[in-house]
C-alpha cells in the first residue's frame, strides 16, 4: 500500500470515528457553541464593556466546554445504543486503540474549531493571537472533558454523567466565586491567563499561569487514566 492509499484510509477512519464521536450531531453542537459565542459577543458589544484578551477568553470558555460536553458524556452510551460495545471490547487493549484515539481526535478537532471562533473574535471585537487563545482554552477543556469521561465509565449513562458534570461545574463555579483568595491562584480551574491582576507582579503572575496549566493538565491525565482503567472491567459494560 502506497502513501496515497494510507492517507485515504486515514481520512476514512478519521471521518468514521468523528461520526461516531459526535453521533451525527457534530454540526448541531458546533452551531450551538457558535450561537452562544455570538450571543456573548453581541452582549459585550451592546453593553460597551471593556474588551481585551481576557474578555475574549471569558466569552469563549462556555462554548469551549460545550464543544467537549456531548462527545465524552454520551460516548459510551452511544456505543451501547448502537450495539457496538460488545464488538469494541473484542479488540485487544481496548482502552488505547479505541477511546484513547477518539479522545485525541476530539480534542484536536475542537482545538481547530476554537481557532476559528477566536479568529472571528479577532475580526469583530479585539485583535488576539487566535492560536494561543485556543491553546489556553484546551487546558480547561482537557480537565473537564476527561473528568466527564471518567464519570461516564462509572455511571455508563449519558444522562447520569450530564447531571453529575452540571453539578460539578456549579460547585467549581460557586467555590471559586465565594473564595477571593482562590480567584487568582493556580487552583482556580477557571483562571483567566489573559487578565493580569493589578496587585500581582507580572513575574509571579506568569508563574501562577504555568502552575495552573500544569495542574489542569495533570488533573486531566489522572481522570483519563482512571477512566481507561474502568474500561477494563468488561463485565460492567457488556
Amino acid at each position: 500500500m502506497n502513501i496515497k492509499k494510507y492517507i485515504l484510509v486515514a481520512i476514512k477512519v478519521i471521518r468514521y470515528n468523528l461520526k461516531i464521536i459526535f453521533a451525527g450531531k457534530f454540526f448541531w453542537f458546533i452551531l450551538a457553541a457558535f450561537a452562544f459565542f455570538a450571543f456573548f459577543m453581541f452582549q459585550t458589544a451592546w453593553n460597551r464593556a471593556e474588551i481585551n484578551e481576557g474578555t475574549i477568553y471569558n466569552i469563549l470558555i462556555f462554548p469551549c466546554l460545550l464543544l467537549i460536553f456531548y462527545p465524552v458524556v454520551f460516548g459510551i452510551q452511544n456505543d451501547e445504543d448502537n450495539r457496538i460495545l460488545e464488538i469494541i471490547f473484542g479488540i485487544s487493549n481496548y482502552r488505547y486503540k479505541v477511546w484513547g484515539v477518539r479522545l485525541l481526535m476530539t480534542y484536536v478537532a475542537n482545538y481547530f474549531i476554537l481557532v476559528i471562533f477566536a479568529y472571528v473574535a479577532k475580526l469583530l471585537l479585539y485583535p488576539v493571537n487566535f492560536f494561543e487563545m485556543a491553546g489556553q482554552l484546551i487546558f480547561p477543556m482537557l480537565f473537564f472533558g476527561n473528568l466527564a469521561f471518567m464519570f461516564s465509565t462509572i455511571t455508563r449513562s449519558g444522562n447520569g454523567t450530564a447531571v453529575i458534570m452540571i453539578l460539578a461545574g456549579l460547585v467549581f463555579f460557586i467555590f471559586v466565586g465565594s473564595n477571593n483568595a482562590l480567584g487568582n491562584s493556580y487552583w482556580n480551574v477557571f483562571l483567566n491567563p489573559f487578565t493580569v491582576p493589578r496587585d500581582i507582579h507580572p513575574v509571579i503572575w506568569q508563574d501562577t499561569i504555568l502552575k495552573s496549566r500544569i495542574f489542569l493538565f495533570v488533573g486531566g491525565i489522572v481522570w483519563l487514566f482512571i477512566g481507561l482503567l474502568n474500561l477494563q472491567k468488561r463485565e460492567k459494560f457488556v
